[in-house]
């Protein structure tokens, strides 16, 4: 493990719609960390206490933060002027990772298949009438979702035109602007990646089995929600596939450090990306842990792996 002890505030919990899972994953790094011997700070984070981050005195900041204010770029910044050090990626990576139109139209240049997808602005535009705009442009199965939220917080799958509307509330009460996009039905599969920038590394597929029909919020977090098959079963070529798309994508959004790429495995043997987490759950029973054991990392050497990235930065 690291032979030496630094200071390191671990900012978790936050103001998103994702508080509860980063309430969880603060406190696994929070564990490892001090397991590993450094000295450990641990602030809840909050935009009107930024008191707290500005007169930090550390050697390394680890976000445990997910979605907003957290994972779109934003303590980024703040970090960045600062001159603070922090484990992961910097603040234009993490921007377009969390805006999923923007992001999936660099994959899609790139020749790494995603869904057929269209944005609305809710602001400007009234519910009714975004209704009308989707029921002209999709054919059910699709999905309708916040453009700029994590963990599938007020995502839709709309099977019937009669869903359109309440879809569109659902999106719209976590972003201005929504993300329509076809139903890509297939195998769920997550590729973590980690490294430092231009020598990433993909590490074992994993294949998610949903409890639910869908892999939604409760089955991602909930001890028992979802199953994980570490490494995935699927042909050697398809795994080759997942893995090289993974760090291509990461390295497409200027991604460093850690994330975790997510996909479909289609019945047509198609892989389609759905998004780049670029500060996955690291809960104790997360997806990423749960593949970095597959290579005989521990949680606390994992942990250890990211701060000794983020030091050599």
């Amino acid at each position: 493990m690291g032979v030496y002890m630094l200071k390191i505030a671990v900012l978790y919990g936050g103001t998103s719609g994702e508080r509860e899972v980063s309430l969880s994953t603060g406190k696994g790094i929070i564990n490892a960390l001090k397991k590993n011997g450094h000295e450990v700070m641990d602030i809840d984070f909050n935009p009107e206490r930024l008191n707290e981050i500005l007169n930090l005195n550390v050697d390394l900041v680890f976000i445990g933060l997910h979605g907003r204010y957290g994972e779109d770029g934003k303590i980024q910044g703040l970090l960045d002027m600062l001159e603070i050090p922090y484990v992961g990626s910097g603040v234009l990576a993490s921007a377009l990772a969390m805006d999923k139109a923007k992001s999936k139209q660099i994959f899609s240049q790139y020749g790494i298949a995603t869904a057929r997808s269209k944005t609305y602005q809710v602001r400007s535009n009234n519910p009714s009438e975004i209704s009308e705009a989707i029921k002209k442009d999709f054919k059910p199965p699709f999905v309708i979702k916040p453009n700029q939220e994590g963990s599938t917080l007020g995502l839709t799958i709309v099977k019937d035109i009669a869903q359109i509307e309440e879809g569109v509330e659902n999106a719209s009460q976590s972003d201005d602007t929504i993300l329509v996009e076809d139903y890509i039905g297939g195998r769920e599969v997550t590729v973590p990646v980690v490294g430092k920038q231009g020598e990433e590394k993909a590490l074992p597929v994993i294949e998610i089995i949903p409890k639910s029909d869908y892999y939604d919020f409760e089955s991602k977090y909930q001890p028992g929600g979802s199953e994980h098959i570490v490494p995935a079963q699927i042909p050697e070529e398809m795994t080759d596939k997942l893995q090289k798309h993974a760090v291509l994508a990461h390295q497409l959004l200027g991604c460093d450090v850690y994330s975790r790429v997510d996909f479909i495995v289609t019945n047509e043997n198609e892989a389609v990306i759905l998004e780049v987490n670029t500060l996955p759950g690291m809960t104790p029973t997360s997806l990423f842990p749960d593949s970095a054991k597959k290579i005989g990392w521990s949680y606390e050497e994992m942990v250890e792996r990211f701060v000794e990235l983020s030091i050599k930065k």
